[in-house]
């Protein structure tokens, strides 16, 4: 008698730590991308912005927050690390933020990526989520320049390409963070000088102080808001 009662406490020990493990798991958040996503999971990047606001809301228990930015990333580079840098982590959300370099290497090195490819790799890595019952949020691109009236060498690409995302959003239902849209705004109420840079950004691409402040608060309320 005593050994089965040893067994039933033991195994209700173990279901009721095992349920206590469950319901304090966090939720596991890969952030997918380029030298931005990269430079974000550094001191005073986008990420540990985020970090810090999820800690001074009494959050940072329920989120793991974790880069996977590398530089110079183009959405074939995303695709060809998938599997090692975010399947393998088993997050629960992925933050796909890519474009910048598929446009930007175009005249820059003369590489970047045609429009119809970027669509099917994009649609690709969207595919191998879903696959795995992860939530996807979507970012557009943000600039190539700061200007405001639209004369930044690679707005229109930024444009089309940031268009193609956006579709892919609706479509593939995920989510979106429309970084685009959010950079203009952002640029033509505080850029009145209609400088190439300064705003948001130290080099026309990536993030100064305040570019980082901007995202990290664009993303944080996706993610807060389930």
């Amino acid at each position: 008698m005593r050994s089965l009662l040893s067994r039933i406490l033991l195994s209700a020990g173990l279901f009721l730590g095992l349920t206590a493990m469950t319901m304090h798991k966090k939720t596991r958040v890969v952030f997918f991308g380029d030298s931005i996503t990269e430079q974000g999971a550094r001191p005073g990047g986008f990420i540990v912005r985020m970090q810090d606001e999820l800690e001074k809301r009494g959050l940072s228990s329920q989120y793991e927050l974790i880069g996977a930015g590398v530089g110079g990333n183009k959405v074939y580079d995303l695709y060809l690390r998938l599997e090692e840098d975010v399947l393998a982590k088993k997050p629960d959300i992925v933050f796909i933020w890519i474009g910048v370099n598929d446009v930007w290497h175009k005249v820059s090195s003369g590489t970047g990526t045609d429009p119809d490819k970027f669509a099917k790799f994009y649609r690709a890595i969207i595919d191998k989520l879903k696959d795995q019952g992860i939530r996807i949020v979507l970012c557009t691109p943000g600039v190539i320049g700061e200007k405001t009236d639209f004369t930044n060498q690679q707005d229109g690409d930024l444009n089309r390409y940031s268009q193609i995302i956006r579709d892919l959003s609706k479509d593939q239902h995920c989510g979106l963070v429309d970084m685009r849209e959010l950079f203009h705004t952002y640029d033509l109420k505080n850029n009145p000088g209609n400088k190439e840079s300064g705003i948001l950004t130290v080099d026309r691409v990536h993030l100064n102080d305040a570019g980082n402040q901007l995202v990290a608060g664009a993303l944080l309320d996706v993610l807060v808001t389930k």
